[in-house]
């Protein structure tokens, strides 16, 4: 097997086409996460993307999208936004997890979403988690009706807030994929409101990050997708959702409602119809990403795993890497669990940055 790193705007159609087949045939690389257009997209934005190729002869057989950073440290592509992580690779192949570090110029590389299907990268996990998911195979109607018989007084209490946000506003409608990018603006006005009020990094702080959802909104691919979704009151947008499909997979990324209609669960109801929808065009799963959010709980059929973690060299300069992580990871639980640290760590974060307009 053979290695070679590129840069993602390096990749010419015939990677772009081989990687599509490898994550066309593994349902469990079917997030648009794991396409080569978020690869692509991430590539504009970030100098630290790269992808490398792994080739058996003159075939490929695998892709590893990544970052490099200093002291060769690698985080998956675009770190901090990505909810899937992992490497594309045939049905059955194996990889030397040491051999593939190398070729990267990598001492070690750290993960936080890991897929299953990643036995070599498995033997660095230190933590398991889980994502929830909405399994839509068997169609919308069969969901509802197993929501219903699991929390039949919840379905009921939705129904009556839909009923009072149409007395109140006018009646319901979605639109399953907007394309004006002033609607895109909106849900960044509201989720970076929401991010502030919840005492959260605003991620739209970052002018990289807003370009970053923009380039991908006009993303059209078997694989990846862009798909801004919009709950109407009337004509008025109560809750939107911007995230990313495949043919088999919705990935639930950035929901967001208007405060002034929160006493309606506007967000709720968008998910119920966005799954709908979703289902109505042969996706199969709903992926709402990691998180134990009540309604996540309340909502998803199921749990996909996923694993955090790292893996190294094993050299010294990794031990050192890893133990510098580990005392960043006890830094961040000690902010984390002080309102007074966490109030300064947020105000500088957010200062630093020019606020979304």
């Amino acid at each position: 097997m053979t290695v070679t790193v590129l840069t993602p705007d390096r990749l010419g159609a015939a990677d772009i086409a081989a990687w599509k087949a490898l994550q066309q045939a593994t349902p469990a690389l079917a997030s648009p996460f794991l396409s080569p257009q978020f690869t692509l997209a991430v590539g504009r934005h970030r100098p630290t993307a790269r992808v490398a190729v792994l080739s058996e002869g003159s075939v490929p057989v695998g892709y590893f999208p990544y970052e490099h950073h200093r002291l060769g440290l690698g985080l998956p592509i675009g770190s901090g936004l990505c909810d899937v992580q992992g490497l594309v690779h045939a049905p059955g192949l194996d990889w030397d997890v040491r051999a593939l570090l190398r070729a990267c110029g990598l001492r070690l590389w750290r993960y936080d979403h890991l897929t299953t299907g990643q036995r070599p990268f498995d033997s660095g996990v230190v933590r398991r988690s889980v994502s929830p998911v909405i399994d839509l195979a068997s169609g919308y109607e069969a969901y509802a009706g197993d929501l219903r018989g699991r929390s039949p007084a919840r379905m009921r209490q939705l129904e009556a807030k839909e009923r009072r946000l149409t007395r109140s506003l006018g009646e319901t409608s979605l639109v399953f994929e907007e394309a004006a990018l002033e609607r895109l603006d909106t849900l960044i006005r509201w989720k970076s409101a929401q991010y502030r009020a919840k005492g959260q990094v605003d991620l739209f702080a970052k002018p990289s990050v807003v370009a970053l959802l923009r380039g991908l909104m006009s993303t059209r691919s078997a694989t990846c997708t862009g798909t801004l979704s919009t709950l109407y009151a009337g004509d008025r947008p109560v809750a939107m959702h911007f995230g990313l499909r495949s043919g088999r997979v919705l990935q639930y990324w950035f929901p967001a409602y208007d405060p002034e209609a929160a006493r309606f669960s506007p967000g709720i109801l968008l998910l119920l119809r966005m799954a709908e929808a979703a289902a109505a065009r042969g996706l199969e799963r709903l992926d709402l990403g990691k998180g134990d959010e009540r309604y996540k709980q309340e909502m998803k059929t199921g749990d996909l795993p996923l694993g955090e973690g790292w893996v190294t060299l094993g050299t010294l300069p990794a031990a050192l890497r890893r133990a510098q992580m580990a005392s960043g990871q006890k830094v961040r639980a000690m902010v984390a669990g002080s309102p007074a640290l966490r109030r300064i760590a947020l105000r500088a974060v957010n200062t630093r940055q020019p606020a979304v307009r």
